[in-house]
């Protein structure tokens, strides 16, 4: 398998470390908001977890917004702290643009079909969420084959392969149908976006050389396989290497 390497003037840029900022800050950002819920639920006594998603339950149709906010204690909301952190910011800042559009999907998505076939019982969580933004990255970096996606996808796997056990029927205590609704929604979305937020690649001299001696058709411009330089105002990030 090749993989194909982005290009350094682009991966290294300050854009690039722009966007990963960005991505941290904004991922740091929902992280205080699902604490906020937590540490307010507990010191006012709110019992907020009454509005958790209850499957098949017109009223716990609230649960596709409450969900991912919403923790049963300490434990559970430090477990789902760092690897939301993690998810979230590979996500938004290897594919910003998908992330768009997939986010959404996943945060109300994960509830909506886990609230169609699981158990009558009060789910809540953030692991659906968890579930969806790993299996999204991680196949993405399967599928794209480009090093810095790659390298994303071995560090998911590294880190929380085991976690995928938690997709398999399990004790009252654990919503593996969540896990499992997250899991289906970020294949498939990592698939249906493929072809999104591809970066620069770096080209080398010989792979010019090589396109120069297999064109045979430079005079021709409606050869269907010919190839036509990109110049430096075409190319969005200046230059190639």
């Amino acid at each position: 398998m090749r993989l194909e390497i982005p290009d350094p003037d682009y991966t290294s840029s300050p854009r690039a470390a722009g966007n990963f900022v960005l991505a941290l800050k904004l991922v740091f950002g929902f992280l205080v908001v699902v604490w906020s819920v937590f540490v307010f639920d507990q010191a006012l006594d709110l019992n907020l977890i009454r509005f958790g998603l209850r499957p098949r339950d017109g009223a716990g149709l609230i649960g596709l917004a409450t969900t991912p906010l919403l923790h049963f204690d300490l434990a559970h909301l430090m477990a789902n702290s760092v690897p939301l952190l993690i998810g979230g910011t590979l996500m938004l800042y290897l594919f910003p643009n998908a992330s768009i559009r997939v986010l959404p999907v996943l945060f109300v998505g994960t509830s909506a079909l886990a609230w169609l076939f699981a158990r009558s019982n009060t789910h809540i969580g953030a692991s659906g969420l968890i579930y969806g933004l790993l299996a999204f990255v991680f196949v993405s970096g399967l599928i794209r084959r480009d090093l810095r996606s790659v390298g994303a996808a071995l560090m998911v796997w590294f880190l929380y392969g085991s976690m995928l056990w938690g997709v398999l029927p399990s004790g009252a205590g654990t919503s593996w149908e969540l896990h499992a609704s997250g899991l289906v929604l970020g294949v498939l979305c990592a698939l249906l976006f493929r072809g999104w937020d591809r970066p620069p690649m770096k080209r080398y001299a010989w792979e010019d050389e090589d396109d120069e001696q297999t064109d045979g058709f430079d005079d021709d411009a409606t050869a269907p396989w010919r190839m036509r330089p990109e110049t430096d105002e075409e190319h969005p990030w200046g230059p190639r290497s």
